[in-house]
């Protein structure tokens, strides 16, 4: 992990630090590599990869998922083996605690709650000679939302992408999750899935998964919106099937952004880095200070705690990439940037953080306070934790509820308002050379 002095670097050095490369030129490991050879037989890169389990997915349907899903998985399925049934969600209520039960269930509510007062409403309004202009506010028919796998569980990304579904008012939630070496799905994603609404659920991972979803086979039906993070070939795969069927966003690895000054915790700020640390060796976890006696402290915590990690080969790689602390003169330069970077997620740990919040301009979601940490918005608050990466948040939103919807305008006019309008009409539809545009009008004048 480097720490560096704004002041003895030009702005561009300092971009380079801070901007995420763009999700599409990550570099595969030797370990995916190596997969990739050994399932195709050839050295390819993510993109061809993705490419061609598109091609044959959307061509050839189940066959080609199953075919995948054996090759890169290592899971051999039948059909009629890919839907989980009603019976494999009821046996996992009874692997699950009743504290860890009721613990999702409170976070659900609050997710809910949060995510109902986001509704956009439906509205018609009356203008001149009894016009009338309106907007209708409809709910996606059918979404499907992709669920990762990989080194950990992640129920809370099922909540955090099915409840606004549900809110919204989607009748069909369709979910895909990569199966375990043995064909299993974790009974905390089941049992997330039953409680936040999704509909079905279907074993299917990686970019055969997304073009199922995206093309749609004889078992996996093809939905409107495909939502939720994954690894590259995930995210690749929806870029890949976009203009087939809509996407959330573009997703890279995780990353947290914390601007601090000399009040702040160093324990606190150095677990709330490790927190994003661990989620995978890409992740990025960087502090912006204005005080170098707490850039000192953080570093020494933030060994400390890195020794207690389950994850600390993960978390120890991730920082000695993308690990970073920022020493600037004050923290207005330190909240540009913040705004330079758009992090994923930023935290704010000053004496005054609301005095900092109006010079956020881009950021996925904004944490204040040292008792508002990034885990907070993660599992519990309510705001989803589906975010943009990678500076995405420059023009990306969080996932919420109108992610699920669609708005159609509305337009009824009288002979009076059409008439009082007709000439201005026909002059603009004239200038543009469409004649016909003009007719439509003048006929009925």
């Amino acid at each position: 992990m480097k720490t560096v002095f704004a002041s003895e670097m030009t702005e561009v050095e300092l971009e380079a630090l801070l901007k995420k490369p763009a999700f599409d030129t990550v570099e595969l490991g030797e370990k995916a590599k190596a997969r990739i050879a050994a399932a195709f037989g050839e050295e390819l890169t993510a993109a061809q990869v993705v490419e061609r389990i598109v091609g044959d997915v959307r061509a050839e349907g189940d066959k080609a998922l199953l075919a995948y899903t054996e090759k890169i998985d290592g899971v051999r399925l039948e059909a009629q083996d890919l839907e989980i049934k009603e019976s494999e969600v009821d046996a996992a209520y009874r692997q699950v605690d009743a504290d860890t039960l009721n613990s999702l269930r409170k976070a659900i509510q609050n997710v809910q709650s949060f995510h109902a007062e986001q509704l956009p409403k439906t509205w018609l309004t009356t203008r001149e000679y009894g016009s009338m202009l309106g907007q209708k506010c409809i709910p996606l028919e059918r979404v499907g939302m992709y669920v990762p796998g990989g080194t950990a569980a992640y129920p809370s990304s099922v909540v955090m992408n099915a409840v606004p579904a549900a809110v919204a008012g989607v009748k069909e939630i369709i979910m895909v999750v990569p199966p375990a070496r043995d064909g299993s799905i974790n009974p905390l994603y089941l049992i997330a899935a039953r409680e936040a609404g999704v509909t079905r659920i279907f074993k299917a991972g990686g970019a055969q998964a997304v073009a199922a979803l995206a093309f749609g086979t004889d078992t996996i039906p093809k939905v409107d919106k495909i939502t939720g993070p994954g690894n590259i070939f995930v995210t690749l795969a929806k870029k890949a099937v976009y203009g087939y069927c809509d996407i959330d966003m573009l997703a890279g690895p995780s990353e947290i952004l914390i601007v601090a000054d000399q009040t702040a915790e160093p324990r606190y700020i150095a677990a709330d880095m490790l927190s994003q640390a661990e989620h995978d060796v890409l992740a990025s976890s960087i502090v912006i200070t204005d005080s170098r006696e707490l850039a000192d402290k953080v570093r020494q915590a933030v060994e400390q705690q890195l020794a207690l990690l389950l994850r600390k080969e993960i978390a120890a790689l991730a920082l000695e990439r993308n690990g970073l602390i920022v020493v600037t003169d004050t923290l207005q330069a330190a909240m540009e940037l913040a705004n330079l970077s758009a992090p994923e997620h930023l935290e704010i740990i000053t004496a005054e953080p609301f005095r900092l919040l109006p010079y956020v301009r881009h950021a996925g979601a904004v944490f204040l306070g040292p008792y508002s940490p990034e885990p907070l918005g993660d599992y519990f608050a309510g705001p989803n934790h589906v975010l943009p990466t990678g500076g995405t948040a420059r023009f990306y939103s969080v996932l919420n509820v109108e992610t699920f919807m669609k708005k159609t305008s509305i337009i009824s006019y009288t002979p009076e308002a059409l008439a009082a309008v007709s000439a201005d009409i026909i002059r603009l539809a004239e200038a543009e050379g469409l004649t016909a545009h003009a007719r439509a009008i003048q006929i009925r004048s």
